[in-house]
């Protein structure tokens, strides 16, 4: 009977001691933590899903978006600030609407047809047409890289780094960046420069403005009808939108092959990077209008001068971070704005472009990339470089060039033996119209003034 007792005596202080064994390694109140997280893990694995769909494509939106900030898009925000303090926050609403319809177009081209902006120009319109629009992007591009290595020079001679050692070297970089670097390897280092772009958010912030009063003045719009205030109106709509990021979004969508059932994470990508973009823009304003507008310094010609004038204003490192913001943009237009005119000229001529093309497979695509840093880094190194000018006559020529690549734009967008059912809705098609005709407008006064009187408003660049 013992012999016969004992196994069940043993059973029965294994049974007992089980749940003193668990409750050693796992605590009880785990589990019901673990059930939740089960629990949460199957309710959100729809959003989960999607926001990986999402990260997936995510890139050349709001790659193309946030770098419009460049050299002289934060030169144009800084002045709105220092000359108009709080005055034009208002607009950055509509901007952000008209960014968004214009880039969604291109973005939904690029992933419905598989083909670049001026390729479908090309076959749909023919050589002739194609060939004056790419030359004329060739011309304005070239303008819009000298000013971003102008940008380079401005920001380090903060830092006290000559225009001689800072420009080369820049250009060196971004050469390398793109001639040696992979297509998503690439695209990896402009969204970490898209997060640099946070130097300005705590810019502001140093600068300590009213937000209270910035907010007002966002939600409600106030109008002056002094040539002062509409010009500088129209310069913050016309460089926020230039035509090179049509050419380079569509591009980036078709050569990162984004196929057309991934449209919705595209136009999420799309409407983040109009967003983004024009967060920084507020901030930026923000800054120059806390500190240099407030005490009266009023009258600046560029970016760098903004840098420099903040650090007496705000601290040292208001300054400094506004001036490493400024050298993050132009190295990152830099990059940006070649890569965008070679493949616009390669498109249209039906040559092979893209990064992840070798240089041996497409010689004309890097030959152009590599002239236009060269051309555009050794502008900037001449001995008294009127940079100004070149900052002016850039935007002048985007200004120039905008409305013809809109039309364009339009004309295919809404073709249906291209898009199919992704053609404009009649309610999208009204929006962007009305937003190309303002497009049209503004950038055509802009153009008018900059060239005929641009010494009579001050504060303008170039006045």
């Amino acid at each position: 009977m013992a012999v016969l007792g004992e196994p069940q005596e043993t059973k029965h202080e294994t049974e007992n001691s089980a749940p003193v064994t668990r409750w050693k390694i796992i605590p009880g109140w785990v589990e019901p933590w673990r059930e939740r997280l089960s629990e949460w893990g199957k309710a959100t694995r729809s959003w989960r899903r999607r926001a990986l769909l999402f990260l997936a494509v995510v890139g050349p939106g709001v790659i193309t978006s946030n770098v419009d900030n460049d050299a002289g898009g934060i030169s144009v925000y800084s002045q709105a600030g220092a000359m108009y303090g709080y005055a034009l926050l208002w607009s950055l609403i509509p901007m952000t609407i008209a960014l968004y319809v214009t880039e969604e177009m291109c973005a939904r081209m690029g992933v419905v047809t598989g083909k670049g902006l001026s390729d479908l120009i090309r076959e749909e319109f023919g050589f002739r047409p194609t060939f004056f629009l790419i030359l004329a992007g060739l011309v304005v591009d070239m303008g819009n890289v000298a000013a971003e290595f102008a940008g380079v020079a401005a920001s380090m001679q903060i830092f006290g780094i000559s225009k001689y050692i800072s420009v080369p070297i820049a250009a060196i970089a971004v050469w390398i960046l793109v001639l040696r670097g992979t297509a998503r390897a690439v695209e990896k280092i402009f969204l970490a420069a898209c997060v640099l772009y946070l130097s300005y958010v705590a810019s502001a912030f140093l600068a300590k403005p009213d937000w209270l009063l910035a907010a007002k003045n966002t939600v409600i719009p106030t109008m002056h009808l002094d040539g002062g205030y509409l010009l500088m109106l129209t310069a913050l709509v016309g460089t926020t939108i230039a035509p090179w990021q049509f050419f380079y979004l569509q591009a980036a969508f078709v050569e990162k092959r984004v196929a057309r059932r991934q449209y919705p994470q595209a136009r999420a990508d799309v409407l983040v990077g109009s967003i983004s973009c024009m967060v920084i823009v507020f901030f930026i304003i923000i800054c120059t209008a806390a500190t240099l507008h407030a005490t009266g310094h009023t009258k600046i010609v560029d970016a760098g001068e903004a840098a420099q004038s903040l650090v007496p204003l705000a601290g040292k490192w208001a300054g400094l971070l506004f001036a490493f913001g400024l050298l993050n943009a132009s190295l990152f237009a830099a990059s940006i704005l070649p890569l965008s005119t070679s493949h616009v000229i390669c498109e249209g001529m039906g040559f092979e472009a893209g990064i992840d093309h070798k240089f041996n497979d497409a010689p004309i695509f890097y030959s152009l990339y590599t002239g236009m840093i060269v051309v555009g880094a050794a502008v900037i190194l001449i001995p008294r470089a009127p940079l100004e000018k070149i900052l002016v006559l850039s935007q002048v020529g985007n200004g120039v060039w905008l409305p013809v690549v809109l039309i364009f734009i339009l004309l295919l967008v809404n073709r249906r033996d291209l898009m199919g059912d992704m053609v404009n809705t009649r309610t999208f098609n009204v929006v962007a119209w009305v937003t190309a005709v303002a497009m049209i407008v503004l950038t055509l006064v802009l153009v008018y003034v900059s060239i005929f009187r641009s010494g009579s408003v001050p504060g303008l660049p170039g006045s």
